[in-house]
């Protein structure tokens, strides 16, 4: 960061010439860590903090910063950082990350992005405590005021940039994230890379994986650990994926099962979200996710819980045991978060496992010489490439069929030599050439959508 205050171009210059190094520096996991020691390392600020406080006057406080040419805004208001909680004002690093990324990865010039930090306070109380840290020092606030600073967040920002100017929700706590998506997707140029932006990529790993296991994605059963927003996007885009290969939604939805901090999510149980009710099915309850694992037999598991080690010895053998070649995807960051390591999955399974993180894992050699190569499922491989398409081609409204396209892109672009050394993502060196080719699918997507509408309206 130092390097980026004193020449932004040789900061991104460094970051390019070697992505696959510097970007576990710039975002997971090294990212999580500075969040949290964010008023420690702290000595001028990026990007622009709103407060509570700020209400009736966001219009003015967005006057105020020196680029009038803004094309995206990534804003958290930092209540879910990661796997790591509550961490207030300290979240900042993750906007900060996310358009260091949308620059390296996505080729976007660093003026045209604003990070933003709404700081409403926080229920963290060693933060709250802590004389360095820069935020407020109160409880968070919630319900109307909470819902107005949001709103007029949203109007100031269209009426500063206009309304093709990105606006990216960042880690907000579930009970905010998927209403927040709900209401304002149909009005604004916005999305959520923590339900939609996960969902992409993980749907991209398994569809590189249907090319090791031979299969579509309808043949599967899949078990998540977790039920939040990860695994509700995933989930949601995996339905997809299975109706466009012909499956009824019911039955799509019978292929889903979900666990979270009170067992298997079944029908009957007691304080269901409308989210989590979609992934009810009738089955006996059950609380722990090996007897789950045991029971159900998936084919595929996919922590997004941020529980370090849910996915113990035996649920990996057991996988191994039910399939030829089991799904294992540890999804959750940071690295300290992982369900499970890369080396634990290859040696339980013999090499049989086909394994996908939210960190980076080292490359692991068995005891009979083969060396795999762990698949890092990075949101870097969708939000860049979503953001320059739709920013480029001046997208209204971003649908659910953006991201599923921008999976198919990316497992697209996996080699079979990639397949072979166990990756599922094309390798981090040729991401730039990864969002491009989403952009690219993004903006082909709104011509033919547009051709559609125009072919209607002519009829």
């Amino acid at each position: 960061m130092g390097l980026q205050d004193r020449n932004e171009k040789l900061f991104y210059r460094v970051l390019t010439s070697d992505i696959e190094r510097f970007m576990p520096i710039v975002y997971t996991p090294t990212v999580g860590t500075a969040c949290q020691h964010y008023g420690l390392t702290f000595r001028r600020p990026r990007g622009l903090f709103i407060t509570v406080h700020d209400r009736s006057h966001i219009p003015t406080l967005l006057q105020s910063w020196p680029e009038k040419d803004v094309r995206a805004v990534v804003v958290t208001d930092g209540e879910r950082i990661l796997g790591l909680g509550d961490l207030g004002c300290y979240g900042m690093g993750i906007p900060v990350g996310k358009l260091a990324l949308y620059t390296a990865c996505g080729g976007m010039p660093p003026q045209h992005c604003l990070p933003v930090m709404l700081d409403v306070g926080t229920d963290n109380t060693e933060l709250l405590k802590d004389p360095l840290y820069i935020g407020l020092k109160h409880k968070r606030v919630r319900g109307q005021a909470y819902d107005e600073l949001i709103d007029e967040f949203m109007k100031a920002v269209t009426s500063r940039y206009g309304m093709n100017c990105l606006i990216q929700f960042e880690d907000f706590a579930n009970v905010n994230a998927f209403r927040l998506l709900s209401k304002y997707r149909n009005k604004y140029l916005t999305f959520n890379d923590d339900i939609q932006g996960t969902a992409a990529v993980a749907v991209a790993g398994l569809l590189a994986a249907l090319r090791i296991t031979k299969s579509k994605m309808s043949d599967h059963t899949i078990v998540f650990q977790g039920a939040g927003e990860a695994a509700m996007g995933i989930a949601e885009l995996i339905v997809m994926a299975m109706e466009k290969e012909g499956l009824p939604h019911e039955a799509c939805l019978r292929k889903i099962w979900m666990v979270d901090s009170k067992g298997l999510i079944v029908k009957g149980r007691s304080y269901l979200t409308h989210e989590k009710e979609r992934f009810a099915h009738e089955h006996a309850q059950m609380k722990n996710l090996e007897d789950v694992v045991q029971d159900l037999k998936p084919t595929a598991i996919i922590g997004v819980a941020a529980i370090a080690g849910a996915f113990t010895q035996r649920i990996i053998k057991d996988m191994a045991s039910f399939n030829k070649r089991p799904i294992i995807f540890a999804l959750s960051n940071p690295t300290s978060k992982a369900e499970c390591t890369a080396e634990q999955c290859y040696n339980l399974t013999e090499g049989r496992g086909i394994f996908a993180s939210g960190s980076p894992f080292d490359p692991v050699t068995l005891a009979d010489g083969r060396t795999f190569y762990p698949g890092q499922g990075n949101n870097a491989y969708v939000f860049p490439g979503v953001a320059l398409g739709a920013t480029a081609c001046a997208m209204r409204h971003i649908t659910e069929d953006i991201f599923l396209t921008t999976a198919e892109t990316i497992a697209q672009l996996v080699t079979e030599h990639d397949l072979a050394e166990g990756r599922l993502y094309p390798p981090l060196c040729r991401i730039r050439d990864v969002s491009f080719r989403i952009a690219v699918k993004v903006t082909n997507a709104l011509i033919h959508y547009f051709c559609e509408v125009f072919c209607i309206l002519v009829n």
